[in-house]
């Protein structure tokens, strides 16, 4: 009997664990527990028998031979360099840095293993040159507008490194009668080890964590227990949430998990959590709430007992699954006297036990709250990317309200495929609408929106807005002798993105469609700057990928595609033909430098370069330029 409980609690992990491409969520499981369910004392479930698994798998490989030392040696080795990296990097090395970094991921790609076959090895390699820590060590220049937005400090780091006082004899009686009192669809026990982080959270630093995290949880209880409810899972595991991040969507934590859920990104991709240059769905509050219901849910139908869930959302399932058939019990709190379980992991789930018991009563601990009200937005669906700084300026709205209103966006930019939504302030989608109009689709990463002040000067906003003065009366279709009233809205064209280089190793199973479409660039691109004849991704390979910035025009004068829109790639231009078309062009009445360039695909700077008679006066009918494309 034993023998068969550890195959199928193997065979059921391998299903979590590898299953990341199958649609895990598309069938609802109804789990709910009884409204009380005190849990039962530890030596009552010495039970030696099979947990209530799934009867027939897809996976025969073994425990023994994935636990194989080499892997245990290969993750040490790469996490070794990889915090070596991060040393000489804070010390301002970062040449060694770089290099330490490299090193890790040469040691990943060589050494056999896939990436996605052990947890350890996923997250390491995403803390690595995919979350941009390569790229920043490239030495090209970085614009201001696409830096990346940084993250907050995960709660669950901050309560694990606290050192906890001693019991408070007095809390066991008081969180007695609270169990009495109040409903709950966890079951809630208290021991010492509960007992413990209840006192730590009646300190002053305990009672600030959980202050600040239930204030946050007004802006998403609602729509957590309402997916939860969905999800058939226990409502009270939104203390999962309050444990792990205090609500924060931004939040990351030192392994590189991410959101209100702190998902690791190999877990996120499981659950379809979308994660690229400009974007991760992990910091999107519903849909990773969907996320971990349906892991959480998953992880039920695996163990049948909601403290093992927890543990095993911590360690993850492996772990607990190794722990049980090493003692024997299915219980998590024998697994934590035994101590099988990580100690963060023994530590978990009376963290979520103490603060749900502090969050249903919180008068009763002495602690304060004044919830945060959700916030009320409009959405509005995009056909192209927009910079939120524009959005700002066209709504009015500040650029941190627009960044706390799309916490998935990990870029002050919207990413490039239509449909996106994006939120704003209630009552803005209008003016939003209206106003992004009048600038052009193509500039909408890189030009902002300027309301002239009265007495204000195209001068003076030139200046402000560090652009020149012909370049702002063309964007506008302004001559040098234009006033500008008080309230005239006006577009700035200011400076466009320059590309940043990432250097991305490719991986087993990638392809090109799918690195360019994560980096946003196109599939000609990318070949074209790695020099790949071919129609397969070369494994192992060190590819270059310039992202981010505007398109560069190529060498017959025309436009990339769409889906390359924005990528003027700063030193790739090497790579294109350096053959120009001359023109000559007598201008019409009523035409601009804006608008002929527009015409003849170049930009209003070349046709000022290529007519210096422009730099003492302003355009006029009649006059012929010279365009070279």
């Amino acid at each position: 009997m034993r023998h068969c409980a550890k195959t199928s609690l193997w065979l059921t992990a391998a299903t979590l664990l590898l299953a990341g491409c199958q649609e895990t969520g598309s069938q609802r499981v109804q789990v709910r527990p009884p409204a009380v369910a005190p849990a039962p004392a530890a030596a009552s479930l010495n039970v030696r028998q099979p947990l209530p698994l799934p009867e027939r798998l897809p996976y025969t490989t073994s425990l023994a031979n994935y636990a194989r030392p080499r892997v245990d040696v290969l993750v040490e080795r790469v996490k070794a360099s990889l915090e070596e990296g991060e040393r000489e990097y804070r010390a301002g090395d970062t040449e060694g840095a770089a290099a330490r970094f490299q090193s890790a991921v040469d040691l990943m790609v060589t050494n056999g293993f896939q990436t996605d076959s052990d947890p350890r090895l996923a997250a390491l390699f995403d803390r690595l040159g995919e979350e941009g820590r390569l790229v920043n060590l490239a030495g090209e220049a970085e614009s201001a507008e696409d830096t990346e937005t940084p993250g907050e400090p995960a709660a669950i780091d901050e309560i694990a490194d606290a050192t906890l006082p001693e019991s408070d004899p007095g809390l066991a009686a008081k969180a007695q009668r609270e169990l009495m009192g109040v409903p709950h669809d966890l079951p809630l026990a208290v021991n010492d080890s509960v007992l413990q982080y209840l006192s730590f959270f009646t300190t002053p630093r305990g009672k600030a964590i959980v202050e600040h995290g239930l204030a946050r949880a007004g802006r998403y209880r609602d729509m957590i227990e309402r997916v939860l409810d969905q999800e058939g899972v226990p409502k009270d595991l939104i203390y999962l949430a309050q444990a792990e991040s205090a609500f924060q969507p931004r939040a990351v934590s030192r392994a590189g998990a991410r959101g209100i859920w702190q998902f690791m990104p190999f877990r996120g991709e499981q659950y379809d959590l979308e994660r690229n240059y400009w974007m991760d769905e992990r910091s999107d509050p519903e849909k990773a709430t969907r996320a971990a219901a349906r892991h959480l849910r998953d992880l039920y139908a695996m163990f049948g007992d909601w403290y093992l869930v927890m543990a095993a959302y911590n360690s993850g399932p492996l772990n607990v699954i190794k722990a049980v058939e090493h003692t024997g019990y299915a219980d998590f709190w024998e697994l934590q006297k035994r101590g099988v379980l990580p100690k963060q992991t023994q530590n978990y789930v009376p963290i979520i036990v103490a603060l749900a018991l502090v969050a249903k009563e919180p008068a009763l601990y002495g602690i304060e709250v004044d919830a945060e009200k959700p916030s009320e937005t409009d959405v509005v669906p995009l056909q192209h990317p927009v910079s939120l700084r524009l959005a700002a300026d066209a709504t009015g709205a500040d650029l941190d309200e627009l960044q706390q209103l799309n916490p998935q966006l990990v870029r002050d930019r919207t990413p490039s495929q239509a449909g996106f939504e994006l939120r704003l302030p209630v009552g803005t989608a209008k003016n939003f609408e209206q106003n992004i109009e009048q600038v052009p689709e193509d500039k909408r990463t890189s030009w902002r929106l300027h309301t002239a002040a009265d007495g204000e000067t195209l001068a003076e906003i030139a200046r402000h807005y560090r652009v020149t003065l012909p370049a702002l009366e063309s964007a506008n279709h302004l001559d040098a002798r234009a006033t500008v009233p008080a309230g005239f809205l006006l577009n700035v064209p200011t400076a466009p993105l320059v590309a940043r280089l990432v250097r991305y190793r490719v991986r087993r199973g990638d392809t090109l469609d799918g690195i360019a479409g994560r980096f946003e660039v196109s599939v000609a691109d990318l070949k074209r700057w790695n020099h790949i004849r071919g129609e397969q991704a070369p494994r192992g390979a060190q590819l270059r990928i310039y992202a981010g910035g505007f398109t560069a025009e190529d060498s017959r004068g025309q436009t990339k595609s769409a889906q390359n829109r924005g990528a003027s790639v700063k030193g790739a231009s090497a790579h294109a033909s350096q053959e120009t078309e001359k023109l000559e062009y007598r201008v019409k009445p009523g035409e601009t430098l804006y608008s002929i360039a527009r015409r003849y695909q170049t930009t209003v700077g070349a046709l000022r370069q290529s007519n210096p008679f422009l730099a003492n006066r302003s355009l006029q009918a009649g006059d012929v330029l010279a365009i070279q494309r």
